[in-house]
Formats: structure tokens, sequence, C-alpha cells
């Protein structure tokens, strides 16, 4: 029994000695799978005998852990490279991404060179609230710098035209989020596009008047101008020609005769109508925070009053609640029982553009956000203080009622400017129309060849809505694009008339083929049809961060309201915004106003 004991830590070493000294093949296997190679019958003999006391000491336990799954992946290591690959990934394409937006950037603020103005071309002059085009490839004249004027611009290849824009205002607009800019949700600064940022990318120069259109003489092809600005040159009128003439020029604020509205009412269309409703506002508010004032008198002050149930009109009453809410109530916590805001719309119910479900859930936040909506109620007369206005109750009887109020903002109604008014009572075919320039399928100007129209100041049997003038100018673009193309290649192909009658053998073989060539060319090219609007929906915020829309899909509309709607209208509109400074000056607006609050100062 000694001797066992004795031999015992011999036999342990000489097996692990083995062991290490077999092939790789061999060493990954367990000792158990070691243990029945076959070996001398001395060793058997003492694995046999030693077998049932054999302790498992510490040495051995780590040799089995060391050997037995060296064969398989690491589990953790096969994360580290995982998440290894995936921070390269991340930071490729964050260096990516900030090198695009770089570049981008730099072509926004580098305008390249243009192309001088060719005489032989036409004039193509842009009338409104957008740049006017000078003489010669086509003299295209373009009034205004508004939604369908901009939008031709922007798809206009000006290579073929010598175009000019005339507008008195030289920025674009973007007026969906107008309304924010009344409360300081967005600064105004961030929606406009300046008209020489547009001009300087296009490939060819563009010329650009900031000037008022004072008449139209379509007979001489003439547009008069006026330099309105404060500072004037020694020439402040003069005349512009053109071959073709766009106009574009918007409408005014319709008042419909009611007395007062004009003088006593802030409109909501321009940047300068929401500066003067952001002051307004806080003067009612410091106002009627003024010492030893009536309960009474403040709560006149307090009351806003907004006319029109449009998506304008809405959308104003929602900033208007939410900045009283999210800030006045906390900054001017003296007026919180005096504070409120009414709409006020003539038809039976607001956004008549929307769906019965969205008129009803509109309604229905509005309540809960202690709107008042007074539908069915026309206004009658407008005082400094009162409003007098008639209701229709549901018997159809009326009656008139007096409301005081401290800011009067009118977002209703178009009218015609003084400059569509004078060009129609020149053109015979337009005597019949009233609510603009009639225009026919192409919007040529009914009783014109030459000039067309787009936007507010043209009957189109739709809607005068952003979308609409959007697309007529669109439009516009690639029918002017097809003309200077069908031109190009009728001189091309008279050219290859001549050359085909004088050449002989080949070469006349080669001049046919170039004119068929050319004919098929002018078949596709006069393919565009008549202006068709596609209607791709309709959205509104209406406060306390929910909005509702209705989208057209496939073959009906999606309706939809709610916060989730809200989230879809911001994307949608700061995807529409006209450039990535707009679109990234409005972001960061949203962002400043949630972390720090609107500004409560006058100014």
């Amino acid at each position: 029994m000694a001797m066992k004991q004795a031999i015992r830590p011999l036999l342990r070493l000489n097996a692990l000695q083995t062991a290490s000294s077999s092939s790789n093949v061999s060493a990954r296997r367990t000792l158990s799978t070691f243990s029945h190679r076959p070996s001398s019958p001395q060793l058997q003999l003492s694995r046999a005998l030693i077998k049932p006391s054999f302790p498992r000491s510490t040495f051995q336990q780590s040799f089995r852990r060391s050997y037995a799954d060296v064969s398989a992946p690491k589990p953790k290591r096969r994360i580290r490279t995982t998440l290894r690959w995936l921070w390269r990934f991340t930071y490729l394409g964050v260096i990516g991404f900030l090198g695009y937006t770089g570049y981008t950037i730099y072509l926004l603020r580098t305008p390249s060179e243009q192309e001088e103005a060719d005489p032989s071309k036409k004039t193509l002059v842009i009338l409104g609230m957008c740049p006017s085009i000078g003489t010669a490839e086509y003299l295209l004249t373009k009034i205004g710098t508004g939604w369908g004027a901009v939008s031709l611009l922007k798809k206009l290849d000006t290579e073929n035209y010598n175009v000019i824009v005339i507008s008195p205002r030289n920025f674009f607009l973007f007026t969906p989020l107008l309304p924010s800019c009344t409360t300081g949700t967005i600064e105004h600064r961030s929606i406009m596009e300046p008209v020489r940022n547009i001009l300087r990318h296009k490939k060819a120069t563009v010329k650009y008047y900031e000037a008022e259109a004072t008449k139209i003489d379509y007979q001489k092809k003439v547009v008069y101008i006026n330099d309105d600005s404060e500072i004037k040159g020694d020439i402040s009128s003069t005349e512009v020609p053109f071959d073709m003439l766009v106009v574009g020029v918007g409408a005014e604020n319709a008042t419909f005769g009611i007395p007062g509205v004009r003088e006593h009412s802030c409109f909501l269309k321009e940047v300068g109508d929401a500066q003067q409703i952001r002051k307004r506002i806080m003067d009612c508010v410091e106002t009627a925070s003024f010492k030893d004032q009536s309960p009474e008198e403040r709560k006149r002050l307090l009351h806003m009053v907004v006319v029109g149930g449009g998506p304008t009109g809405v959308e104003f009453a929602g900033e208007l609640q939410d900045f009283f809410e999210q800030d006045l109530k906390k900054w001017v916590p003296e007026i919180v029982d005096s504070f409120h805001v009414t709409l006020v719309e003539a038809l039976p119910n607001v956004l008549p553009m929307f769906s019965k479900q969205l008129i009803d859930y509109t309604e229905k936040s509005f309540k809960e956000e202690s709107i008042t909506i007074r539908t069915k109620t026309m206004v009658k007369n407008v005082t400094d203080k009162t409003i007098e206005a008639e209701f229709t109750r549901p018997d159809g009887t009326k009656e008139k009622e007096i409301l005081p109020y401290g800011l009067l903002v009118w977002a209703t109604g178009n009218a015609l400017r003084p400059v569509v008014k004078d060009l129609m009572s020149q053109i015979p075919a337009q005597k019949d129309s009233r609510r603009g320039l009639a225009v026919n399928e192409y919007l040529v100007v009914n009783g014109t060849e030459n000039i067309w129209a787009v936007g507010d100041c043209a009957i189109a049997n739709y809607a005068p809505t952003a979308q609409v003038a959007s697309q007529e100018g669109a439009f516009l673009a690639r029918l002017f694009n097809s003309l200077a193309k069908t031109e190009t290649i009728n001189a091309e192909l008279a050219n290859l008339s001549t050359e085909q009658a004088k050449a002989t053998g080949e070469e006349r073989t080669q001049a046919l083929n170039n004119i068929k060539a050319l004919q098929r060319q002018l078949r596709r090219v006069k393919q565009i049809g008549p202006f068709e609007y596609s209607h791709q929906g309709s959205l509104a915020y209406i406060g306390h961060d929910k909005a509702v829309a209705d989208i057209s899909w496939l073959s009906g509309n999606i309706a939809s309201g709610g916060t989730v709607t809200y989230w879809f209208w911001k994307s949608a509109y700061v995807n529409m915004c006209f450039s990535t400074r707009n679109r990234m000056l409005v972001l960061v607006d949203w962002v400043k106003s949630y972390i720090f609050g609107r500004d409560v100062s006058r100014e």
C-alpha cells in the first residue's frame, strides 16, 4: 500500500506530460478522452487501482477548462467585434454627413458664373411678388415672388430666355408658417428666402427689379414699374418691354366693404402683418396690466378676436392660445382670468375644406383649449373697441350683438390688385370676369397670346391656395422649357433640310436620318398636356401640440388628427421650406422656443 501511494504522483505527472506532447488535435480532447487511449499494462493497472480515490486537483480542473472547448467561438469576443464595426460605420457615416452638409452649404453660399443675356432670345417678364426678366431670348417678364412665381423660377431653364423678375419685395415668404411668427415661435427671417439667392443659382443671368408694377399694356407689350422704396435715385419710374409675361401678383385682403375693417384690424399675409400682430398682442397685455385698470376694460383688452375659419385663422388662434398657456400665463399671472380667444366664421363650420370628422375634432379641441368658436356669424361694422356682428340662430332668425375686443385679426377673403383690374379692363374677353384673370387650360390669359397668370390673381377652377399656385408655376416652367426646345429643334430642322437639298450620296442619307431623329424628338417635346391640379392634401395646426391632416392617398383620403399628426405637420412643413438654410433655421427656432419659451417683450 505504501508503494502504491509513492508511485501515484509519478503516474499523475507522466499522464500530463504525455497529453502535452501529443498533436494539436489530440491536445483539444478532454482528459476523459485521453484516458481511453491505448497505454501500457502497468499504466492501466495503476489507473484502475487509483481511480476510486483519485482527487481532482486545482491544476487538473484548470486543465479541463482550458482544453475542453477551445475550438468554440467566444460570445464576448463576437459582441466586441460587432460593436467595433458598428462604431466604425457610425464614425464614417457622421464624417460623410458632415462632409455632405459642408459641401451643400458651400454651394449655397458660392454662386457659380452665369451666362450673359443673349439679345437674340425672347424676354420673359415675371410680375408680382416675384422678379422680372429682361429682353430678347424670349423676354420673359415675371411679376411676383409668391408661390407660383418662385416655383416657375426654380424649374425654369433660364438659358432659353432673358428673364426679368419684378417685385416690391425681394424675398420669398413661406406663408404656411407665418402664424407661428406672430407669437415668436418662429423668427420671421427663418421663413424668408432672398430672391437674389434664388436667381444667382440659375444657369443664366436673371435680372431683378425691386419695384411695383403699376400698369400692363398688353398691346404694346410693356410693363410700367415704379420704385416705392424710401431711398430713390434719379429714375424711379420706367417701363420694361416683354415678349412673354407671367402675372403672379397675388391678391389683396378683402374687407367686403365692411366699415372699419381696414382701419382697425390686423391682416395676416405679409411679414409686416405678423410683426404688427406681435406688437399688438403685447401692447394689449401690458395695457391690461396698467395700474387701476377696471376689470371690464381688462377683459376687453385681452379679448383676441380672429375673423376667418380657414387654415390661417385656425392656426393663428391655436398659436395664440399656446402662447398664453405656455408663456404669458407664467410671466404675467395677473391676466390669467381675463385672457380669451374667439374665432368668428360666417359659414356653418370652420375648415370647410376638411372632412366632417376633422372639423368635429377641431371644434372639440378648441373647446378643450377654451377657444370660443362662433359660426354663422357675420361682421357688420368695426370700431376701435367693438365689433358689431350678426348671428344666425338654428331656426334661421338673426340677432345682432356687440363684441368688445383688444386685438382683431382679419384672416379671410381675397381681392384683386389694381394692376390686375386695369389689365382686365383692357381685354374684352375679361369683361365678365369678377374674381380674377380668366385663363385657359394652359394658364394663358383669355384674350391674349403671350400673357400667363398663376396664383390668387388667376381663375382656374381651383381654390386659391399655395399648393395650387406652386403646381401652376411648375407647369409653366415645363411649358416654357418645351416651347424653347421646340423652337431650337425647328431651327435645326430648317438647317438640315437646307443641307439635305444640297447634299448627295451618303451625306444626303445621313442628313435624312438626322431629320427623322429630330422629328421624333419634336413629337416627344410637344406631348405636354394642359394643366391638371393634383391635390396632395390639407394640413392645419390647431394648438396644444395637435394638428389635423386630410391627405390624398391612392383613390381616397386619409383623415388624421392629434399629436402624431402634429409631428407629421412639422416634418411636412420643414420639408416644404424653400432651402436648406430655411429648414435649419426653422428647426433651431422650434428647439429654442421649446427649451427657453417664447419672448414676451414687445418688439
